[in-house]
């Protein structure tokens, strides 16, 4: 639901709820004028109560082209394709495809399927509702609640208006969601923290996406104006007609139009722990989006498409808008449906995070480990012809990733691809084979006929390779929320393996030394930046780290460890050239399999307070889940064990001891972080700056370590 300050406040939001019982999924979208936006006009009222007479905000702006009608006289009409605002592709997707399903969401009550027409008038109605309760342009409003068919509504209302969201999941922590809602002047789940943050803020008013009314808290909004999603639509349709009547009547307001220099949104990143940061993205970092993933994503009006990311994710959100400007169909789905929507729907794509084809991959290793013993010895066996088939064919198709500049000999590979050759031949008839009895089977299962797109993590190599063996396509692609996200993909027509793919268009990536800054050859690993249209404008409110993370040229340190493909003209790794290669983040943040961002220094400090830990390093980079690399303290953790059980100390009981005594103290002291450290790995070497594990500074070198126990770490999460 949307929440927003009264007229004396100094702060007010928009927001949805955390339901109070499942199945009902109440959200809230809480809106809040913040003390730095631009200030509303001198005698502005407080929101109408639902039903009351309405008034639009004295400034007002609008998306040029979906509202082109609203713009001062005089003024050129933009072309149907010339976007500067996200919510002008609704004009064009409508006039294309007026009468095609955009989108279906089953799983909420009601159920909703809209055509492209429906949507956008859902939209155009939403926006309007919103200037109908005052509502003005640069306004923080917050978004918080899950994807569905009004999460997009509202997002594209809101930016319709001029005004900024502030976005975030019903899933996020208490904790996490107050300091976004400080920061940004936005919102939070009602029912949830009724008590304990309404009273905290002075409300505007609240709009509740899906649900009654009754349901909220009655003590907490006793003097806040609540709206729900029908009342605000309601709203809107009147103040278009009004707006309509105005014109008709040469009494029509001044609407300013959005430039793609406005932000469009905040998007707060790392805040698991530690302080969020608001990533500022405008309108122009979205279109960029827009006009440039379908070389990755060949759309075409029709396509279906399964949506289950939340929609705060970067991620999640640039795909959402890019498909609807092609006519594809997008079904709401969510990971508790995946596997029923995947068969009933039989999407062309999806789009998601490596943890879903992790758990697709392991389903279907479930599914030939229980068949019988005949059934599953030929499975496994055709599944391995299938994969060397694939390693054959890379070596004759120039798709063989390789880091080594020098060209290879003319001779060597000529060999090389003759023999590859011979072995894909002969194994091309198994191959086959194994398409027609078993593979056909798991394309009915997984359902995606085009392509899946992984991004937001790395996708583990084996389940990447297994993946192309039974030929179901995965495109693996990069980006941070900082980048809008995508900066770079691997395309249908050049999939190659262990790649993040080339550069999107309009983006510059480059290899620099860790240490000089100094730009790297290709072959080379060191620090990944990123220029161009997709870099964000700054940071929220934290200039400093925008700072740190922008050079004056305009370069955005990611923070991550690669390198590019060098360029070869002829040989086994001649498609490879200008490819991006990770291999890891130079930075603290970590990257779980889900996409969640962790910052683990602040676990690491807790976790330290302990006597029994000399060191901990946190680590769990596109793993499903944390887990340490740990130190002991040697005298406080023999100490600790003896009290606890008769142990020697020099044997493997007392070493089991101290394991458990280690992980039952973790677990305790990590009760109240957002995310808890799973397994862990014990080391007697402590982390020193003579052995290189620690900088001069004293800092843990966290890519040193790992890689020092990467066999261990291995081992740790089978």
């Amino acid at each position: 639901m949307l929440l927003a300050p009264s007229a004396s406040a100094s702060a007010g939001q928009t927001w949805a709820p955390r339901p109070p019982a499942p199945p009902l999924r109440r959200r809230l979208l809480a809106a809040r004028r913040g003390r730095v936006c631009v200030p509303r006009c001198a005698g502005a009222a407080p929101p109408p109560r639902p039903g009351a007479t309405t008034h639009s905000p004295a400034r007002s702006k609008c998306s040029p082209l979906l509202e082109s009608a609203l713009l001062l006289p005089g003024g050129n009409e933009p072309a149907a394709d010339e976007w500067t605002a996200v919510p002008d592709i609704w004009r064009t997707a409508a006039e294309k495809y007026p009468d095609s399903v955009a989108l279906v969401d089953p799983y909420h009550d009601p159920p909703s399927e809209l055509t492209y027409k429906q949507l956008e008038q859902q939209i155009l109605d939403f926006s309007h509702g919103l200037r109908a309760v005052g509502v003005a342009p640069d306004e923080k409003l917050a978004l918080f609640a899950d994807n569905s068919c009004r999460w997009l509504v509202a997002d594209q209302g809101i930016m319709a208006t001029g005004a900024i969201n502030v976005v975030r999941g019903t899933k996020s922590s208490d904790d996490e969601l107050f300091q976004i809602y400080n920061h940004s002047e936005s919102p939070q789940f009602f029912n949830r923290l009724a008590e304990s943050f309404i009273s905290r803020i002075n409300a505007r008013f609240i709009v509740l996406l899906w649900g009654d009314k009754s349901s909220l808290n009655s003590k907490a909004v006793m003097d806040i104006p609540v709206y729900d999603y029908n009342d605000i639509t309601v709203l809107g349709r009147e103040n278009r007609n009004a707006l309509c009547y105005s014109s008709e009547q040469g009494r029509q307001g001044v609407f300013e139009a959005i430039t793609p220099e406005d932000v469009a949104t905040l998007i707060y990143t790392s805040g698991t722990s530690g302080t969020p940061k608001g990533v500022m993205l405008t309108h122009r970092n979205l279109l960029h989006q827009i006009n440039n993933m379908w070389e990755i994503v060949p759309a075409v009006p029709g396509d279906r498409f399964l949506s289950m990311l939340p929609p705060w994710h970067a991620y999640e959100r640039s795909a959402e808008y890019f498909i609807f400007t092609h006519g594809a169909q997008q079904i709401y789905s969510s990971v508790k449906y995946l596997k029923a929507d995947l068969q009933k729907y039989q999407p062309h794509y999806v789009f998601s995070v490596p943890l879903v084809y992790e758990t697709l991959y392991s389903s279907i290793q479930r599914q030939i480990s229980s068949s019988s013993r005949a059934r599953k010895t030929v499975a496994l066996a055709l599944i391995k012809i299938s994969l060397l088939y694939m390693e054959a064919k890379k070596i004759f198709e120039g798709t063989v990733l390789s880091n080594n500049p020098v060209k290879p000999s003319s001779i060597s590979y000529m060999f090389n691809c003759l023999w590859a050759r011979i072995v894909a031949a002969l194994l091309w008839p198994l191959h086959n084979l194994a398409k027609m009895l078993f593979y056909k089977k798991i394309h009915s299962t997984v359902g995606i006929s085009k392509a899946a797109i992984s991004g937001g993590g790395s996708l583990p190599m084996h389940v990447d390779k297994f993946f192309e063996a039974i030929g179901i396509k995965v495109q693996n692609g990069y980006g941070l929320t900082e980048t809008s996200p995508a900066v770079a993909a691997r395309r249908p027509f050049c999939n190659v393996l262990g790649t993040v793919g080339h550069p999107i268009k309009h983006t510059e990536i480059k290899i620099v030394d860790i240490e000089t800054d100094e730009v790297l050859p290709d072959g080379s690993k060191g620090i990944v930046k990123i220029k161009g249209l997709p870099v964000m404008k700054g940071y929220y409110k934290n200039p400093s780290a925008a700072n740190n993370a922008l050079d004056q040229e305009g370069w955005f340190n990611t923070g991550d460890i690669g390198w590019i493909a060098p360029h070869h003209a002829t040989g086994p790794s001649r498609k490879c050239g200008g490819m991006l290669v990770l291999e890891g983040r130079a930075k603290d943040t970590i990257v779980l399999a889900t996409g969640e961002n962790v910052e683990p220094a602040e676990l690491e400090e807790v976790a330290s307070r302990n006597s029994l830990i000399d060191q901990i390093m946190v680590i769990g980079q596109d793993r499903r889940r944390l887990g340490a690399i740990v130190v002991p303290n040697n005298n406080e953790a023999l100490a600790a064990a003896k009290r606890k059980s008769s142990v020697d100390g020099n044997n493997d009981e007392a070493k089991d001891t101290v394991m458990n005594l280690l992980y039952d103290e973790l677990r305790t002291r990590m009760a109240g972080c957002s995310f808890q450290i799973g397994p862990i790995l014990v080391v007697e070497e402590p982390f020193t700056i003579d052995n290189g594990l620690m900088t001069p500074t004293m800092k843990i070198r966290r890519d040193r370590v790992a890689a020092k126990y990467q066999s261990e770490i291995e081992a740790l999460y089978k």
